[in-house]
């Protein structure tokens, strides 16, 4: 899947790949990974390009995109003007984006900023940084606790229960809770979602990135249908934050996928593929 290139404001050169054939005469849907990462861990969404094609975004520094110069320009709220870059090098006068993960506050603040410019907004396994919605640790632990059966719990529970607590740093230890089904295939996808440029997973939150109560607001204003995708066993957008979320859009949706975790189209790709590309339409 070769990388085609644009440049964003500041000059910087990032890259997309595009793939899939459906609906080939229609608009593409723009995807923006989490991490930030490369997005080669997208996949094609489980067979969603056989649905619509699909523009997966490299954020600046990662994957085939370049390092930018001013490094502060990883910070969450200046990567919403890449995509809007992208936009406009695609000609689209509104697009479709999907986000996954980190990547739905770029997209959840490009809604706010944007709203014109947006037609429908898929938010998959949604973080909810942007709009200031706190996950407690009694709530992950809540969710986590479904997962007993699982012969990897207690030992993954026990991480978990000290890393929310204060008490543990062991994030390694937890991964299995983020995938619906713990097995090779899982632990393998999971790797290669690592991000790999931890300068920009640094600065992406960095001070002034989420200015919530005004991003709140602005998505009163936000008239595009918007999907919210939630695992039901995702421990990092867990369905009750997620259903929180989807009340701050005018239009929103909310979708708990049986069985998935943080990468829905994984865990069942029919699923997932029928509720976003029924959605997108």
């Amino acid at each position: 899947m070769p990388s085609s290139f644009f440049f964003a404001p500041d000059g910087t050169r990032l890259a997309y790949r595009t793939t899939g054939d459906g609906d080939s005469d229609g608009d593409p849907v723009v995807c923006i990974p989490g991490g930030p990462t490369d997005s080669r861990y997208l996949g094609d969404l489980g067979g969603l390009s056989a649905h619509r094609r699909l523009i997966l975004l490299d954020p600046r520094g990662t994957g085939r995109s370049a390092i930018p110069a001013d490094t502060s320009s990883y910070r969450c709220d200046r990567l919403v003007d890449d995509v809007e870059a992208l936009r406009e090098h695609l000609g689209l006068p509104r697009m479709d984006l999907l986000a996954h993960s980190a990547g739905t506050n770029i997209a959840t603040q490009y809604a706010a900023r944007y709203p014109k410019n947006l037609g429908r907004l898929a938010l998959i396994g949604p973080s909810t940084r942007a709009v200031g919605i706190e996950i407690t640790g009694e709530t992950r632990r809540e969710l986590a606790r479904l997962r007993r059966s699982e012969p990897w719990f207690p030992q993954a529970f026990a991480a978990l229960k000290a890393i929310t607590e204060g008490t543990g740093s062991d994030w390694e230890a937890i991964t299995p809770f983020f995938c619906g089904r713990w097995d090779a295939e899982a632990q393998k996808h999971h790797a290669a979602a690592r991000p790999g440029n931890e300068e920009a997973v640094t600065l992406f939150a960095a001070e002034g990135a989420f200015t919530p109560e005004t991003t709140r607001a602005a998505l009163t204003a936000c008239e595009a249908p918007v999907l919210l995708l939630a695992g039901e066993f995702d421990l990092n957008s867990p369905p009750r934050s997620a259903a929180e979320f989807a009340s701050l859009f005018p239009d929103a949706t909310l979708v708990v996928q049986p069985g998935a975790g943080h990468y829905p189209w994984l865990d069942d790709t029919d699923r997932f593929v029928t509720t976003v590309a029924g959605f997108l339409g």
